[in-house]
């Protein structure tokens, strides 16, 4: 399942070199002689085949294979997936503006986005939609990506909708007019300790560097004095706004990355003005799904000898694809070239072409293997050893090595975590707590009040009963293992399912994440050897 998840999270998070080769993007590819056999054999099958053919069909499979026999990032995106493809790297996408989740078979608002095309209408938090556009959606158990289509559309055009809310007989009638919502890229920034921040980069979108510099400056203002930069999990996305983030930890002049290729002359991107961290202790937290434009961060920080690289080893993807778009809306991502370090290493790992199902399921291996659990399962190859400025040792050919390793942390799943896991009790429990609590819950405007206001519910010992309701109990021995977990888990799903969003999530599981606490260790040495 981890191999399937990561391939679907990496085909986002390809390298696109869009902003970076602009000038690429302008020429016209022409067929050209050595091409002529291919083209010769489809326009045959075209018109002497025994029974009609889906010609269309046909060129969109070959395009697809010959890109599969190359490597395992070149890929063909066809005119349905063009739009969901892009989208989420955009920065923004057309839609009225809510988060909301499907409660006992009815969409419930959790909270508008704020400016939103919904908020200027009046939909509330906890409002329950139960009709789109006169037709009933309430009651019918639709798929959740079924209801993300009825509701979004382009910028504009209206949608109608039924609204239930608390205290009101009839269904409220409201229509919305879609309009442009923000996708955010930097998940959370907030003060982790008096003196150092945190914030998580989820992808680099369009306005990463954006949101990432009003963050900085949000943290600066509360006197953070190191940070903990969060790149778990992000498999990248445009090549550049990894670049500007780099800006802001570097000295101008130094080194960030270079790319080369056959038809691609070397291009140096160098830092190139004085940047709001540069004086700041850093910890970039990585691990085996953080990918591309994140390995060029961590690999510019590591090499540069900048800050400490605290984690697990990364995903390895060291080519750069460049976009080429056709008339009918469908585009292919064509690998142009390979990014290297500043020591001069391409971190890309092994892959045989038409086998990108092995190549995913490498990091299936990496756990089979114990490298999760422990540093010295690292495989390295010595042939591809570089120094650092500072004489450090670093690795090429199979992603960013962390200079603080930190294993997976096991030690509170037990079977009877793992029974509410698989049954996923504390994502419903927690959502059937906000949404009974709701009038209260949307009074509260600070995570410190959200705490208080938590630790006074005695959530833990309601929700073993909640449980056990729902066919999953367990011994006072095994519950006691694990409780620390659930607890921190109930209060981060309820967290988010607040106007606090994920304000309110990552600070409740901050005291669970073995490899934050050693980022923020990290961070507070340097801070005292300065």
């Amino acid at each position: 399942m981890l191999p399937l998840m990561l391939a679907g999270v990496l085909a986002l998070g390809i390298i696109l070199g869009i902003r970076l080769q602009e000038s690429n993007l302008q020429r016209q590819y022409q067929i050209v002689q050595k091409w002529n056999k291919l083209n010769t054999i489809l326009n045959y099958v075209d018109k002497e085949y025994v029974d009609n053919i889906p010609r269309r069909e046909i060129e969109e499979q070959s395009i697809e294979l010959i890109l599969k026999s190359l490597d395992p990032h070149s890929i063909y995106i066809p005119v349905s997936e063009m739009q969901s493809t892009n989208e989420p790297l955009e920065g923004n996408f057309d839609g009225i503006g809510v988060l909301f989740n499907a409660l006992s078979d009815t969409v419930v608002v959790i909270n508008t986005i704020a400016g939103g095309p919904s908020e200027r209408v009046g939909v509330l938090s906890g409002d329950r939609i139960i009709t789109i556009n006169d037709s009933i959606v309430a009651g019918r158990k639709l798929p959740q990506d079924s209801l993300i289509k009825l509701l979004r559309g382009k910028s504009g055009t209206k949608v109608a909708v039924g609204i239930k809310r608390a205290g009101e007989k009839n269904l409220i009638p409201i229509a919305i007019t879609r309009g442009k919502i923000p996708l955010k890229s930097v998940d959370v920034a907030y003060m982790s300790t008096p003196r150092t921040g945190y914030i998580k980069i989820s992808k680099f979108s369009r306005n990463t560097h954006e949101e990432f510099e009003k963050a900085v400056q949000k943290l600066l203002k509360e006197d953070m004095q190191g940070l903990v930069l969060d790149l778990r999990g992000n498999s990248g996305g445009y090549l550049d706004q990894a670049i500007e983030v780099a800006n802001e930890l570097l000295n101008t002049g130094t080194l960030i990355v270079y790319t080369e290729g056959k038809a691609s002359k070397r291009k140096d991107y160098v830092a190139n003005r004085h940047g709001l961290l540069i004086n700041t202790p850093v910890a970039i937290l990585i691990d085996e799904s953080s990918a591309s434009a994140s390995e060029v961060l961590a690999g510019a920080v590591q090499d540069n000898d900048r800050g400490m690289i605290v984690g697990r080893r990364s995903f390895g993807k060291g080519l750069v694809q460049e976009p080429i778009f056709f008339n009918d809306g469908s585009g292919i991502r064509l690998t142009v070239a390979r990014y290297y370090t500043p020591s001069g290493r391409c971190i890309q790992r092994p892959y045989a072409p038409n086998k990108s199902g092995d190549y995913y399921r490498e990091i299936q291996l990496r756990f089979e293997h114990g490298e999760l659990g422990a540093a010295d399962s690292i495989k390295q190859n010595d042939s591809l050893r570089y120094l650092t400025p500072g004489g450090k040792v670093v690795y090429g050919g199979g992603g960013i090595t962390p200079d603080v390793f930190v294993p997976i942390d096991t030690s509170d799943i037990n079977e009877y975590y793992l029974k509410i896991f698989r049954k996923n009790l504390i994502y419903k429990y927690a959502l059937r707590f906000a949404d009974a609590n709701r009038k209260k819950l949307n009074a509260i405007k600070t995570f410190a009040e959200l705490d208080k206001y938590l630790k006074r519910e005695r959530l833990t010992s309601k929700f073993i009963r909640y449980a056990a309701s729902n066919g999953v109990s367990g011994t006072e021995e095994e519950v006691r293992v694990c409780r620390r977990l659930i607890s921190s888990q109930i209060k981060a799903q309820i967290g988010r399912n607040t106007s606090l969003d994920d304000d309110g999530f990552y600070p409740f599981l901050e005291s669970i994440d073995n490899a934050l606490q050693v980022a923020i260790q990290t961070v507070e040495k340097q801070q005292e050897q300065q």
